[in-house]
């Protein structure tokens, strides 16, 4: 059996420094790439680190968890946190680069810019999260600008996010190459995610209720449907069977515009939904 090999990652916690060792990064020709998480490491966070190692030469993970994104009644103060465990996590991986900002080096106490948009970001999530996604492009423009990466890594699972952050992007010409990568499963078909560590046994059996709409809905696709109807009518009833599950939203969308379908398109429509498993919410989505 091979020994794995632990390297100690190098950790900043200030911008000023990280930005000094990344100068000298630049200066020797290497490339960089980004990986923005909020700590409480799984192996979907750890797939996109591993493609970011393929990727470039220098791989800078962010841990931090961002006040911007939480709505006054979410999970600010509970959310998962394990910073060594996610730094021996990442040691096992080969040479990375962390940084683990305090929230005062993120949002001094005159910080007064955010970065809004205006398309993308008002459906699905953004309904019930009106937030959100301002306090995302605002962290992910920020750790751009610091960090001045080549190419920036994200997942599959929050497909809305990677749609804005791209938009983002494009409006504002960050010069950034964004890759998502497909969603990272448990073996019961469940979306990883940090917010999982939550869901008792039980609600972690209930749980399972999205990802096996998301196949029903995949497998209707495949055999002939094209009414968007009826597969959110397929996926309403699955759910409704879980009385723990109560349902967000359940939206056949356009990959491209995020826009409603009327009609299924293979390969350009996206099923995404959201639920609450009690008191723990959950997103989950898959291409049709």
């Amino acid at each position: 059996m091979t020994e794995t090999v632990f390297s100690e990652p190098q950790v900043f916690r200030d911008i000023a420094t990280l930005q000094q060792h990344l100068t000298e990064v630049r200066q020797e020709g290497r490339k960089v790439a980004l990986v923005p998480t909020m700590g409480a490491l799984h192996e979907g966070h750890l797939a996109l680190v591993r493609k970011a190692l393929k990727e470039a030469q220098e791989v800078v993970v962010t841990i931090f968890v961002n006040p911007k994104q939480f709505g006054p009644n979410e999970d600010l103060a509970s959310y998962p946190r394990d910073e060594e465990t996610d730094l021996k996590a990442l040691g096992k991986l080969g040479k990375v680069t962390v940084f683990i900002p305090g929230v005062e080096e993120m949002y001094p106490g005159d910080f007064s810019t955010f970065v809004d948009e205006a398309q993308l970001s008002k459906g699905l999530c953004g309904v019930s999260r009106p937030q959100f996604f301002r306090g995302v492009l605002t962290i992910v423009g920020k750790l751009f600008n610091i960090v001045r990466p080549d190419i920036a890594i994200f997942g599959q699972k929050d497909a809305q996010q990677a749609a804005v952050i791209q938009k983002m992007v494009r409006d504002l010409h960050f010069g950034v190459e964004i890759i998502t990568l497909p969603t990272v499963r448990e073996e019961d078909g469940l979306a990883m995610s940090s917010r999982n560590q939550y869901l008792s046994k039980a609600q972690r059996e209930e749980a399972q209720a999205l990802s096996k709409s998301l196949f029903e809905a995949k497998e209707m696709v495949e055999q002939g449907v094209r009414s968007t109807d009826r597969v959110i009518a397929e996926v309403t009833h699955l759910l409704a069977q879980h009385r723990r599950v109560r349902l967000i939203y359940a939206q056949v969308i356009d990959t491209e515009t995020l826009e409603p379908c009327r009609e299924i398109v293979p390969g350009q429509s996206l099923l995404a939904l959201a639920a609450w498993v009690d008191q723990v919410r959950l997103i989950d989505n898959i291409r049709l």
